[in-house]
């Protein structure tokens, strides 16, 4: 091997180890031109990413730009399509092209990882129906074995998400941040494997991830920790998101022993398994690799944005599992956060209604940029109306 290939190969090192430990390692954005240029296919080869997720923000990142979209932008303002059928054209079309360079990945893993997730438009997040009706129409519209659908876990999520389960689609549930929505989110899976078992449809090929929120639990708390100024309250900081994922692992634990899971397992279900997201330090105090090296337990999956999966290859401290014995210290400390004055139900609350927001607002403006290429290339004038069509 070349002074040049050892190199690589040590530098990629703990993500190897991140993978024999049973951590999933997945990249967390896409973008047309990450996949034309081989980027994706480098990453997959080269640093042990073997999945791929999305939102909004990404895509409002990657399509907003316009680099790599012109054509099909071109050919869509010619068909007079709306924007919105335009943002799902797209986005749908990036999403195959990266299951299909995916597919060797999905295959080896037998269906495990070698996914890639799409989510449904987040304005439905409050929409039983229409986020059941959407989630369908996206797995017909990428027609790809490995995409995964993304729901958000509101209250309408929930039966949204049993529904899309039954109907034998994949789904990666997003936007958890609180200890009870995320054993509603199991539960909501289980109930559409069980409905799935009864109309006779084939377990095995229905997998599933759960998107338990890290990074913005700190920084959330940590802000409020700040405020009271306190030597005690300070002790605390950057401690409540691992304490909360840990909890989260402790409560898959219990649901994923139960006779319950048992009787689908014994049916050819699989698990769902715990995917930490939003594993980006928020403060520049912290570790940039904070969140992956202390959230190291079997059978989850880490999805990082680049920058993060670039700061593991080089310098992660992968030990082993670093979950599974602190369960008394994680309850410990949210204990303390609480007789601080600051109320878990509040915070997780207010995370989730804020990430449902900060979606809708990302898909917005994402609206708004191909609105507008539209419009130029047809030489229409938009009257921001994201509904109407754009006639050439």
């Amino acid at each position: 091997m070349t002074t040049e290939g050892t190199s690589a190969a040590r530098s990629a090192e703990p993500l190897a180890l991140l993978s024999k430990e049973g951590v999933s390692v997945w990249l967390d954005d896409l973008s047309r031109r990450r996949i034309a240029s081989g980027n994706l296919a480098g990453l997959i080869a080269g640093k042990h990413v073997v999945g791929v997720t999305t939102n909004p923000s990404i895509f409002r990142a990657a399509i907003g730009s316009g680099e790599g979209y012109e054509e099909q932008l071109a050919d869509l303002a010619v068909r007079g399509v709306s924007v919105d059928e335009a943002v799902r054209m797209m986005t749908s079309a990036d999403v195959r092209a990266a299951a299909d360079v995916l597919r060797p990945v999905y295959e080896a893993t037998g269906g495990r990882d070698g996914r890639v997730s799409l989510e449904v438009d987040p304005r439905l997040a409050h929409d039983t129906r229409a986020t059941v009706a959407e989630a369908v129409q996206l797995a017909w519209l990428v027609d790809r074995p490995n995409v995964m659908i993304k729901i958000p876990a509101t209250e309408a999520g929930l039966p949204a998400i049993t529904e899309v389960t039954a109907r034998g689609i994949s789904v990666n549930v997003t936007l958890i941040f609180s200890l009870d929505r995320y054993r509603q989110v199991m539960d909501a899976y289980l109930t559409g494997l069980e409905q799935a078992r009864e109309r006779g449809a084939e377990l095995s090929g229905i997998h599933s991830v759960a998107s338990f929120f890290v990074s913005r639990v700190d920084a959330e708390i940590d802000k409020r920790l700040t405020a009271l100024g306190t030597e005690e309250a300070a002790g605390l900081r950057g401690r409540a998101a691992l304490a909360n994922a840990r909890l989260a692992y402790q409560a898959y634990e219990e649901v994923f022993g139960t006779e319950r899971w048992a009787a689908l397992e014994r049916a050819g279900a699989n698990r769902q398994r715990p995917l930490w997201a939003s594993t980006g330090v928020k403060d520049p105090a912290y570790k940039d690799t904070l969140y992956v090296d202390e959230l190291v337990a079997p059978g989850t999956v880490n999805t990082m944005p680049e920058a993060t999966l670039d700061a593991t290859a080089e310098h992660g401290d992968v030990r082993g599992d670093t979950v599974t014995a602190g369960y008394a210290q994680a309850r410990a400390d949210l204990d303390a956060v609480a007789r601080l004055g600051i109320s878990y139900d509040e915070v997780v609350g207010l995370l989730e209604n804020e990430g449902v927001a900060k979606f809708e607002a990302a898909w917005q403006e994402l609206l708004d940029a191909v609105s507008a290429s539209l419009s130029a290339r047809d030489g229409s004038e938009d009257d921001g109306d994201e509904g109407k069509e754009v006639h050439a």
